[in-house]
């Protein structure tokens, strides 16, 4: 019988994810939507989406689908998700759980997803364009 891993905070499993990912912030993110050469995809949950708004362009998708919305080979894939070279930024409110969500996407072949430093508060803070839920 095996010896199961020992047992990892989710601090230290953030910091880990985080080492394998190229992370963003807010305008870089802004102005990779804007040239095209990224899906902005926000995972945050409805009641955060109503309160504070929505980022203009950016593919709405609820954490518990995001792997199966976006695997390019997946049946229920979204249109955006064409190929697993497509540069995906995962956004979640604060910057956390969309680490842990783009290191997931990693996991499908997308070796080019990462997440946004500071979520879309950051986004909000840098004055970038925002539209009512």
């Amino acid at each position: 019988m095996s010896t199961p891993p020992s047992p990892v905070g989710i601090d230290e499993l953030l910091e880990q994810v985080r080492s394998g990912l190229d992370r963003v912030e807010a305008r870089q993110a802004f102005e990779a939507a804007a040239s095209g050469e990224a899906l902005l995809v926000d995972i945050r949950y409805a009641a955060l989406r109503e309160r504070d708004g929505l980022i203009p362009g950016a593919l709405v998708v609820e954490r518990n689908e995001l792997e199966w919305r976006l695997d390019p080979q997946g049946s229920h894939r979204a249109p955006e998700a064409t190929s697993h070279d497509l540069r995906v930024v995962v956004l979640c409110n604060e910057g956390y759980a969309s680490s842990l969500a783009a290191a997931s996407l990693r996991q499908l072949g997308l070796h080019r997803a990462t997440d946004l430093v500071g979520g879309f508060q950051a986004w909000r803070a840098e004055g970038l364009p925002i539209d009512e839920a």
